[in-house]
């Protein structure tokens, strides 16, 4: 099962794309997003063909910190995936609809172990600056974000919010423009995990650039991470996560491709077992 962040993993704002080539040379690009009728998210054309045949020979799960909404403006290339997991794992869609008992599964580690949305919602709204907030929203009622300049972002503003979270249970995420405040159990992993358990997946590979995916890289019997990114910013690591060098769209169309090599090698070793068994009999 191949398990991936969207945002900055597999496709890219125009402002992302991070392209280190002269035009004449910049890879085609295919549009996956159109938000108010303009051109929103792209990969390249390589990563799209690569990503709609690991969609044959894998199950792919795309983990994302989307709403539904937000998520149901993507069009991927290949098959629908069956399942997808939304909101930082607070929803999981099983053909393209939220499973009522993975959203209980959700209320009850929430209620449990983390401050309420209220409490951080109203602290961001108290201590943010208007000079720098652009705007502030709710995501599925579950987790709280701000868009932001990020050029007149104070660090340091971020590391208070970020001590304060954490002393109730909350994690702090700067992706590009957008601050994301997240309980801790909310989290793609116990999401993508399910769908392991659903599926019988022998293995999971993952990919992501973010802090919030950084619990689904170590969940993983592999991972990749792009050069660029929260995660590629601290340096982050763990033994089985590779760090690529490439950055932006490259990077993209790069991890689609350590994908389907993994996929690849599993399949090849199950093949391998099975012949053993059958000189063995």
């Amino acid at each position: 099962m191949v398990a991936s962040d969207l945002d900055r993993t597999l496709i890219y704002s125009a402002a992302a794309l991070d392209l280190e080539v002269p035009d004449a040379q910049a890879p085609r690009l295919l549009c996956v997003e159109v938000y108010q009728g303009k051109p929103l998210s792209y990969l390249t054309e390589t990563a799209a063909g690569l990503l709609a045949e690991l969609a044959t020979v894998a199950d792919f799960v795309p983990a994302t910190t989307r709403t539904r909404e937000q998520f149901g403006r993507i069009h991927l290339p290949g098959p629908p995936p069956r399942y997808a997991v939304c909101a930082n794992g607070g929803h999981l869609l099983v053909d393209g609809r939220t499973d009522p008992d993975w959203q209980r599964t959700v209320s009850r580690a929430l209620g449990a172990a983390s401050a309420g949305l209220a409490e951080v919602r109203a602290h961001l709204l108290a201590t943010a600056d208007p000079a720098w907030l652009l705007k502030e929203r709710v995501a599925e009622d579950l987790f709280a974000y701000l868009v932001v300049e990020r050029s007149l972002l104070p660090l340091e503003w971020v590391q208070e919010l970020t001590d304060w979270a954490d002393q109730r249970g909350w994690g702090v995420s700067l992706q590009g423009r957008k601050l994301y405040v997240v309980p801790r159990p909310l989290t793609k992993s116990a999401a993508v995990a399910e769908v392991a358990r659903r599926t019988d997946a022998p293995q999971v590979f993952s990919a992501g650039d973010a802090l919030l995916d950084a619990d689904l890289l170590l969940a993983a019997d592999q991972g990749w991470r792009p050069g660029h990114g929260e995660l590629a910013a601290v340096q982050w690591s763990a033994p089985h996560v590779s760090a690529l060098a490439q950055r932006g769209v490259a990077a993209g169309e790069e991890i689609v491709r350590q994908f389907r090599k993994a996929v690849d090698a599993v399949g090849t070793e199950a093949a391998g077992g099975v012949r053993s068994e059958a000189a063995g009999t």
